[in-house]
């Protein structure tokens, strides 16, 4: 069986299952006879998707070339699949997914404690419009207490807004033009979303960098690196960074800074244990999606700055 035909048959399997576990009344369609197996007709989703029935036969019987995204889209509909089951007949048809926009969900419980577990090593969550959704005590002992508000509520805008954040980078041009490939590729997907537009805009007009790396369609997906950290207190240190991608359609990414030596290890020690005298203890930071609020151990929350809506 060659790969086209194996695809097909794939294809032609996978609507079947998806066909007979539904009811007419599942899809607003009177049932008024018994059905010898379960499930919709071939004709019932034929007419739901607008297609013909012959054809939608010979789809399902593997004899039909690849369908268009469009009608994809509308047996989905018809066939009542879910964002998941929706992807998975795309690629099964097409070898190609549709572009999905992710949804809005809540920082998810299970990854604050993971951060929050993490004690020495600095992690961040950030959405796939690069703002810091929550971060964890070591975060902010190596960025500081404003990182996640104000400038640095953002990962490309704390880059190239005047801030700390951008002084801290010791190889600044390479960190800040991964950014910009990393929105860019980011912009192809979403070019509709609002808070993209707008840290765009706001960054093509505050820094000539952006403008340039920007115009000259600078492009590329970093998942791991290493960075070379100034920081005030420690001096510099050098950093490996490793981005993990929840699949929960939220579009969310945490990404997790290690030591690259044992120097660097013992400044981020250092670190967490003046941040833990000052503070009282460790903590972690939230930035829920209305209001963002820096939780104090032992002191209550104090709020901070709003974010930015996208």
């Amino acid at each position: 069986m060659n790969r086209r035909a194996g695809r097909n048959e794939e294809l032609a399997q996978f609507l079947r299952a998806m066909r007979a576990r539904l009811r007419p009344e599942d899809v607003g369609l009177p049932d008024r006879e018994r059905r010898r197996t379960p499930g919709l007709r071939r004709q019932e989703v034929a007419q739901l998707a607008a297609v013909s029935v012959e054809w939608y036969v010979r789809l399902e019987q593997g004899r039909a070339s690849a369908p268009g995204a469009a009608v994809l889209d509308a047996l989905a509909r018809a066939l009542r699949l879910s964002p998941v089951e929706h992807r998975h007949l795309h690629l099964i048809a097409r070898g190609e997914a549709p572009v999905s926009r992710p949804v809005s969900l809540p920082v998810n419980k299970s990854l604050r404690v993971m951060m929050d577990g993490m004690p020495l090593l600095p992690a961040y969550l950030v959405d796939f419009r690069f703002d810091v959704l929550a971060h964890n005590s070591a975060a902010a002992a190596l960025f500081g207490e404003d990182f996640g508000s104000g400038d640095a509520d953002n990962v490309a805008r704390m880059l190239f807004l005047p801030s700390h954040m951008r002084e801290m980078q010791r190889d600044w041009a390479r960190v800040a033009q991964e950014a910009v490939g990393n929105l860019r590729a980011t912009f192809a997907r979403h070019p509709d979303e609002p808070r993209l537009l707008e840290v765009i805009r706001e960054l093509r007009s505050a820094s000539p960098e952006f403008a340039v790396w920007w115009d000259d369609h600078t492009i590329g997906e970093r998942a791991h690196g290493t960075k070379r950290i100034s920081h005030p207190s420690v001096g510099e240190l050098t950093v490996h960074y490793d981005t993990l991608a929840t699949l929960d359609g939220a579009g969310q990414s945490l990404i997790v800074l290690t030591p690259a030596d044992t120097a660097a290890e013992k400044c981020l020690r250092v670190l967490m244990v003046d941040r833990a005298g000052a503070l009282g203890g460790p903590g972690l930071h939230a930035l829920p999606a209305q209001h963002r609020h820096l939780e104090v151990p032992g002191g209550g929350a104090r709020p901070e700055s709003a974010p930015r809506s996208g």
